[in-house]
């Protein structure tokens, strides 16, 4: 007594083809090729449950593409080997995607801390942290002159001979 196993782990192919399966017309899972007038399934399109069902109704001469692991088995759109290999390598990029976002914040992290703090608005620059004096226009009011002391002279002008200044000299 034969024990029924998966249809797709017996398939072989009796000729192959030679015909290209991107100048066929159709889409990603059949295809009509224009050669031998048939129409070819793709079974690495399907999901193993259409692939296998495709198999087993079918009459007559049957035109597949597939691919083949090593150990011979098919591979399918829902291959969870497959789906493994897509799920490592979205987590390889997604990981080195967030070390470079982090690299990239860290670097401006750093160079914060070693810059001084300030804020350009068009030419003017603003410290951070620091008294931004306040600008102030008017008239001077000069303090009330106390009348106790002596006025003061004018500056005279005195001409003559410079003497150089040496300090610890009197004069």
């Amino acid at each position: 007594m034969t024990k029924f196993g998966t249809p797709l782990k017996d398939i072989r192919i009796a000729s192959p083809c030679s015909a290209d399966w991107d100048k066929m017309y159709g889409d990603d899972r059949k295809r009509f090729c224009g050669d031998c007038k048939l129409n070819v399934y793709n079974l690495s399109g399907m999901s193993r449950e259409e692939a296998e069902s495709l198999i087993i109704k079918a009459e007559g001469r049957l035109c597949v593409r597939f691919y083949k692991r090593r150990d011979g088995s098919v591979i399918t759109q829902d291959c969870p080997v497959g789906w493994a290999r897509i799920k490592q390598r979205t987590r390889i990029i997604a990981t080195a995607a967030f070390s470079l976002v982090m690299a990239l914040l860290s670097g401006v992290f750093i160079a914060g801390l070693f810059s001084k703090p300030g804020v350009t608005l068009g030419g003017l620059k603003l410290r951070i942290g620091t008294h931004t004096p306040e600008h102030t226009m008017g008239n001077i009011s000069l303090p009330p002159s106390n009348t106790n002391t002596a006025p003061k002279k004018d500056p005279e002008n005195v001409m003559g001979k410079m003497m150089p200044y040496r300090p610890g000299s009197k004069g």
